[in-house]
């Protein structure tokens, strides 16, 4: 169980407000180095003729207003906020005086350049570098022409800066396509795994079951002549188990047939994203050192086992209350292994994750379903939200596959919750002989 943590106060800002700070930062550089400031015998930079006149300020005005219109567009208009930005910086640079348009008043366009290289499709970004250096280019092809004197050399800076934040945004947007690649396979990979987990369980019940059948019938073939009211029984049972072991074959193997469902838990804890332990530790107290994948496969396991792991866990140091709802009654061998599974992945991430002194398993046998409940009041996660296993998915998948529902996230009061609803066959199983979990 993950609870996301709290995302970096920097990454809250939205694009639009980092371009305007920048023009926000130009201007203010640009004025300031026009003054005399502290130390200074004159100014850094002279200012021009028109710098503090009336028309020169109305330009700056203008010039301010175009790039705050052009910020508010870079994440929904990438192409026209750069038309904007870009009117903004030669509209700005004209009361200046200078042979070329200034950082300061590119530093809006640079920023601009990364978040467009870095959120939108590459074709995209490439547009937008041209249009930057195709407006310096432009600028200083201008000024030749009309005779006037220019600034390759700084032009020349000024065009780096917006390569170098095209860059910066490319690989950016290349590593974030990178990690949601990863993330996808990843738990790709953990649905196919726990697939293949829940078809060996489901392999190991039907050879038990088998395993009864032919023990059954031999008994029958043996007494049949003798005692046939015996040998009745022992056809019935045969029948009761061939029955209940087809079903569930039915129910698990049809679902495995489906494709992948969208969304199997990844996209709702992306944190989770380290693969299953491989050292094989049981289910049982050393569930402090590893995940539920590692357990096991024991077909008899299942909910008849949970007051035992209640008391292995509760030894281990984290105390788990069991609350038993509804009649006893048979299960399904898929339905029953399934239910303990997901209690004792639930159990073990809280053991392993949300540092909680206790939790509660409540397991409700409502006539058409099972529903079960794992609550704690912990912290949902340490160590900043990264994840230990491939739980949630686990569960999830296992839930799918018994065309039942599963959901996993933080208590609006604290803590986390996990809850599973498994749907149980309306018709009454018949008994039978193999020592299956008992509700």
């Amino acid at each position: 169980m993950h609870a996301m943590p709290p995302m970096p106060l920097l990454k809250r800002v939205q694009p639009s407000v980092w371009v305007a700070l920048a023009w926000a930062a130009g201007a203010v550089f640009t004025f300031l180095i026009r003054f005399r400031l502290p130390g200074e015998e004159v100014p850094g930079v002279v200012a021009g003729v028109v710098f503090f006149r009336w028309d020169g300020l109305i330009m700056l005005a203008v010039a301010t207003c175009m790039a705050v219109a052009g910020a508010r567009r870079v994440s929904g208009r990438p192409l026209w906020s750069m038309i904007l930005l870009l009117g903004a910086s030669v509209l700005g640079t004209t009361p200046l005086s200078v042979g070329e348009i200034p950082l300061a008043q590119f530093l809006a366009v640079d920023v601009a350049l990364f978040f467009i290289a870095s959120a939108q499709p590459r074709r995209t970004g490439l547009v937008a570098l041209a249009m930057a250096l195709g407006t310096l280019v432009g600028y200083l092809s201008v000024r030749v022409l009309s005779g006037w004197n220019v600034g390759t050399s700084a032009e020349m800076a000024v065009a780096m800066t917006a390569v170098i934040a095209w860059l910066i945004g490319n690989s950016t947007h290349q590593a974030r396509e990178y990690a949601e690649r990863s993330r996808a396979q990843a738990a790709a990979q953990a649905v196919t795994a726990e697939r293949l987990r829940i078809a060996r369980e489901m392999h190991d019940t039907v050879a038990h079951s088998m395993g009864i059948i032919a023990l059954q019938a031999g008994a029958a073939a043996r007494v049949i002549e003798t005692q046939p009211v015996a040998a009745r029984e022992a056809l019935s049972s045969i029948e009761a188990a061939g029955r209940e072991t087809l079903a569930g074959l039915r129910r698990m193997l049809g679902a495995l047939r489906q494709a992948e469902p969208e969304g199997a838990g990844a996209a709702e804890h992306p944190a989770a994203a380290e693969p299953p332990p491989a050292d094989g530790l049981p289910a049982t107290a050393e569930h402090t050192r590893g995940s539920a994948y590692a357990a096991p496969l024991d077909p008899a396991l299942g909910l008849a086992d949970v007051d035992r792991l209640a008391e292995t866990t509760t030894a281990a140091g984290v105390r788990v209350e069991v609350r038993w709802l509804g009649e006893p009654r048979p299960l399904p061998a898929e339905i029953d292994i399934s239910a303990y599974r997901i209690v004792q992945e639930a159990v073990t991430n809280v053991v392993r994750h949300a540092g909680a002194p206790s939790c509660r398993v409540t397991v409700d046998r409502r006539t058409d379903a099972l529903s079960i409940e794992i609550t704690d009041d912990g912290h949902g996660c340490r160590r900043g939200g990264m994840g230990a296993g491939w739980g949630l998915v686990g569960m999830r998948e296992r839930a799918t596959l018994l065309d039942g529902d599963f959901s996993a996230g933080p208590r609006p009061e604290g803590g986390f919750r996990v809850t599973a609803t498994l749907p149980v066959p309306a018709s009454p199983l018949p008994k039978s002989p193999r020592p299956a979990g008992v509700l």
